[in-house]
C-alpha cells in the first residue's frame, strides 16, 4: 500500500531537478514510493441517449434531493444539455459552441458558466426549473489569454464567485452573485498568478480551497477567498517526488478533500487534515487508455464521472462519501459603507488612521491615514483625498483638540517619522479643517515604529512612541514660544516588539500590543507605576499580529482590536475584566462595489454622530489587500451601529 501524503516544513530539491518548475511554496508533499500493486477501481461504461454530438465538459449536478432538477449537464460544441441520470435530456438544448463547464444549484434552478468558443468570451446563463427555460446570457469580459478552466466557489456569505484558468499562468477571480442574485455587472475581485501549465481547476466550498494542475509537476491547493494573499500549498506531486504517476487532468472535490485522476488512470484521493493532506491508496482504472476529465458529487455516496479522450467513452464509479470537511467557523461580517482613495504608493502603504471631529460640524471631519511609504493623506467621510502631505516614512498617526498653540486652540496630531526617527507634527485648525505640518522632534529610538497620544484629566497632552526592540518612550506635548516642545517623561518597555497602542484618556489607561503575545494595560499618567497587566493573549479568538486598537467611547466603553492572523476584529470591554464580547469582519458590500479588509494594520474609533450614516460612529481600518478592482491599500470606514447589531451590544 502507499504510504500517506503528509506536508512537511523542508523543501525538497525538485524545483531544482525540474529546472525551477514553480515558486518555493510554504509546505511540501514527501516523497512516496512507487507502488506496483494498486487495487482495481470498479468502474461501468455510462452512454448518453443523446449522443450526436462531442460533449467537451460534464457536470453531477448538486440537487439537493430536489427531483424537478436535471441529473447531469454537458457541453460541447452542440450546445449545453441537460440530462437525467439515464442520459435522456431533459427539455431543450441551450444552442452554441461551448468548452469548459461548471453548474451551481440557483434560486429554482440551476447557475451554469461555461466558455462561448464563437465569442471567445466566458458566459453565465441560468435555467429555470418552472420555466424549463433558460435566461439571457450574461458576459464576462472577454480575456487577454486563452481560457482552459473555470469553476464555482460560495462562500460561508453566499457570495458566488467564479475562477477563470488560463494560459501561460494567467487567471481571475470575479463575484457574480449574492444571496442568489445574479449580478447585473460581475466584478472583477482579484488577478491570480497560477502555474504556467495549469489545465484544470475545482473548487471545495467547505474548506475554501481552490485546487489547481501543473503540468508535469502536481496539484497545489490555493485559499479561495479572494482577501487572502494567494499562498498555495502542495497536495501531491508526480513521481519520483509523489504519488502521482503522471500528471493530473482530472480534479474534483469531494465532501472531505478533493479527488485527481492522473495520467495513467489512477485515482487518488485526499482528505484535509490539521497537518495537510491525507493520501489514501489509489486505484487504477485499467480500461481507460486516456483519462481527461473528471466530474464528482456527494450524496449517499461519492459519485464519479470520468471521460476517456481516447474513444470519447464516459464511466461511471462510486466511492464512499468521506466525512464532510469541517469548515473554519463563520465570523459575523459588517460591511464598509465607504472607502478612501488609494494611497499613492504601492505595496505595504497605507498604515493607521486617525479620526479628527470638526466641532463646528461633524459632518466635516477628517480621516487621516498614513502612508508608510511617503507621507499622510486627509480625507473627508466620503474618502475624497483632500490633502496630502509628503513628509516621509511615517508609519502611525494620533491625534488629541484642546492644543494651545499662538495663542489658538487647534488639534495637536502627532506621527511617528521613520525616515527621521522623529515624532512628525502636525495642526489641524476648527475653522478651515486643513491639516499644516508643524515640523519634527527627533526621539532617542533605534527605530520608531508605533505611536499614540494621551490626554490627562487636568489636559496634559502625551505623545508615546515605541522601538521595535520594546522600548517606549512617553512626552509631555507643551508649546514654547510658538513651537511644539516635548519633554520626555517616562520610559518602560515590553519583552518583545510592539507597535499599537491607545489611551482610555477617561480612565487613564493605556492599551499597548506585543505583536506576537497579547494586549497589556497601565496607567497613562507618567507619575504612576509601569506594571502591566495583561487583557488578552493570542492564544484565542485574537491572532497574532496584535496590531491597531482603538476605545469606542460611550456608557459602556469599549477596545476594539484588529486580530490580523485570521482577518478579524474583536470588541472588548474596555475595564476589567475585559470581558470579549464578540469578533467581526468587514465583508463586502455588493451594493457599493466596495471590497472587505483583510490584514488589517491600523484602525481608530469614534462614538460621535457623523451624520445619518454614522448616526452612532464609525470605525475606520486599514485595508491589506485591495480588491474590487485591485489596487493600492485604501482605508475603509463602517458604520458603528452595524458592528453593534452584529454583535448585540448592551
Amino acid at each position: 500500500m502507499r504510504a500517506a501524503t503528509k506536508i512537511v516544513g523542508v523543501l525538497l530539491p525538485v524545483c531544482f531537478a525540474l529546472n525551477g518548475c514553480f515558486d518555493q511554496p510554504s509546505r511540501q508533499t514527501e516523497a512516496t514510493p512507487n507502488t506496483p500493486d494498486i487495487a482495481e477501481l470498479e468502474i461501468q461504461r455510462w452512454t448518453p441517449i443523446k449522443q450526436d454530438g462531442q460533449f467537451e465538459s460534464w457536470v453531477l449536478l448538486a440537487t439537493d434531493g430536489n427531483n424537478q432538477l436535471p441529473d447531469r449537464l454537458a457541453a460541447g460544441p452542440n450546445g449545453l444539455w441537460l440530462m437525467d441520470s439515464a442520459g435522456e435530456p431533459v427539455g431543450q438544448a441551450y444552442a452554441g459552441r461551448f468548452a469548459g463547464l461548471d453548474a451551481r444549484p440557483f434560486g429554482q434552478g440551476l447557475l451554469t458558466a461555461t466558455l462561448d468558443t464563437v465569442r471567445d468570451q466566458p458566459m453565465l446563463v441560468t435555467w429555470d426549473a418552472g420555466q424549463q427555460g433558460y435566461s439571457a446570457p450574461t458576459w464576462l469580459p472577454t480575456t487577454p489569454y486563452p481560457v482552459e478552466s473555470l469553476c464555482f466557489y460560495a462562500d460561508q456569505q453566499r457570495h458566488l464567485y467564479l475562477f477563470l484558468v488560463g494560459e501561460e499562468g494567467s487567471g481571475q477571480q470575479w463575484l457574480v452573485a449574492h444571496e442568489e442574485r445574479l449580478l447585473a455587472t460581475p466584478k472583477l475581485m482579484r488577478t491570480l498568478h497560477l502555474p504556467v501549465g495549469a489545465k484544470q481547476c475545482a473548487v471545495n466550498d467547505q474548506l475554501g480551497r481552490l485546487f489547481i494542475n501543473e503540468e508535469d509537476i502536481g496539484v497545489w491547493a490555493y485559499p479561495a477567498n479572494p482577501e487572502t494573499n494567494g499562498e498555495r500549498a502542495i497536495v501531491d506531486l508526480v513521481q519520483p517526488y509523489g504519488g502521482l504517476t503522471k500528471d493530473a487532468p482530472g480534479l474534483a472535490a469531494s465532501a472531505d478533500g478533493v479527488v485527481i485522476l492522473d495520467g495513467k488512470a489512477n485515482l487518488h484521493r485526499y482528505t484535509a487534515t490539521a497537518e495537510g493532506w491525507q493520501a489514501a491508496p489509489p486505484q487504477k482504472t485499467s480500461e481507460l487508455q486516456k483519462p481527461e476529465r473528471l466530474a464528482a458529487r456527494t450524496s449517499e455516496v461519492l459519485e464519479l464521472l470520468i471521460a476517456d479522450d481516447a474513444n470519447l467513452h464516459l464511466y461511471q464509479a462510486e466511492l464512499a462519501p468521506g466525512q464532510l470537511a469541517q469548515s473554519e467557523p463563520a465570523i459575523v461580517e459588517v460591511p464598509a459603507q465607504a472607502q478612501t482613495l488609494p494611497v499613492p504608493h504601492s505595496g505595504d502603504a497605507a498604515d493607521d488612521p486617525a479620526i479628527w471631529v470638526n466641532p463646528s460640524d461633524a459632518s466635516q471631519s477628517r480621516i487621516l491615514g498614513t502612508d508608510k511609504r511617503g507621507g499622510l493623506g486627509v480625507y473627508n467621510l466620503d474618502g475624497q483625498q483632500l490633502q496630502y502631505l509628503p513628509v516621509g516614512r511615517i508609519n502611525n498617526v494620533d491625534l488629541r483638540d484642546g492644543f494651545s498653540l499662538n495663542g489658538e486652540t487647534v488639534s495637536l496630531a502627532v506621527a511617528s517619522n521613520r525616515d527621521s526617527n522623529s515624532l512628525e507634527l502636525f495642526s489641524i485648525g476648527s475653522g478651515d479643517a486643513e491639516v499644516r505640518g508643524l515640523g519634527r522632534i527627533p526621539v532617542p529610538l533605534n527605530e520608531i515604529y508605533g505611536l499614540c497620544m494621551a490626554k490627562g484629566k487636568d489636559g496634559d497632552i502625551y505623545a508615546i512612541a515605541n522601538d521595535k526592540d520594546g522600548r517606549f518612550v512617553q512626552y509631555l506635548m507643551e508649546e514654547d514660544q510658538g513651537q511644539v516642545n516635548a519633554s520626555l517623561v517616562r520610559e518602560f518597555s515590553t519583552a518583545t516588539q510592539p507597535e499599537g497602542c491607545v489611551a482610555d484618556d477617561q480612565r487613564e489607561r493605556l492599551f499597548i500590543g506585543e505583536e506576537g503575545v497579547g494586549v497589556w494595560s497601565l496607567s497613562s499618567d507618567p507619575q504612576q507605576a509601569t506594571e502591566m497587566s495583561q487583557v488578552i493573549s493570542v492564544d484565542g479568538p485574537l491572532h497574532a499580529d496584535v496590531e491597531g486598537m482603538a476605545i469606542f467611547e460611550s456608557e459602556q466603553p469599549y477596545l476594539v482590536l484588529s486580530s490580523q492572523g485570521n482577518d478579524s476584529y474583536l470588541v472588548l470591554d474596555a475595564e476589567p475584566p475585559y470581558q470579549l464580547r464578540g469578533a467581526f469582519r468587514v465583508g463586502i458590500n455588493v451594493e457599493s462595489g466596495i471590497d472587505g479588509v483583510s490584514e488589517t494594520d491600523g484602525l481608530e474609533v469614534s462614538s460621535m454622530s457623523f451624520g445619518s450614516a454614522w448616526p452612532n460612529g464609525m470605525l475606520v481600518v486599514q485595508d491589506g489587500r485591495k480588491r474590487m478592482p485591485e489596487g493600492n491599500q485604501n482605508f475603509k470606514m463602517i458604520a458603528w451601529h452595524e458592528i453593534a447589531e452584529a454583535l448585540n451590544l448592551p
